[in-house]
């Protein structure tokens, strides 16, 4: 990863390209929301089962390719490639962050 991210937004890519899912605790907020193919997943426990479902379907890599923040948001565009249909794909990742911590993320299209 050539961006420089906040250390919480970091962690999450690192995770979504393998690393320890238990990590999520460490970068989210505990009453933290992803929404994702337009799936809600409300905190760190659904967080992590949200996790284990992609990497159980599919094999993929995340690459964040550029970043843009504005007030608590920050954006960040991504390639993600692997074994699913319509790969690679290139998704909006929109972080919101508190207290150093990722509190909301929406990726899509």
């Amino acid at each position: 990863m050539n961006l420089q991210l906040p250390s919480a937004v970091q962690t999450y890519f690192e995770i979504s390209n393998g690393d320890d899912i238990s990590r999520m605790a460490a970068c989210f907020c505990n009453d933290a929301r992803v929404i994702d193919e337009k799936r809600i997943h409300q905190g760190i426990e659904a967080i992590e089962s949200w996790q284990q479902a992609a990497r159980q379907a599919f094999t993929y890599r995340v690459e964040p390719l550029e970043s843009s923040a504005e007030d608590d948001q920050l954006s960040v565009t991504a390639m993600v490639s692997g074994d699913f249909p319509g790969s690679p794909l290139t998704l909006k990742h929109v972080f919101t962050l508190r207290d150093g911590r990722i509190s909301s993320l929406e990726i899509a299209p």
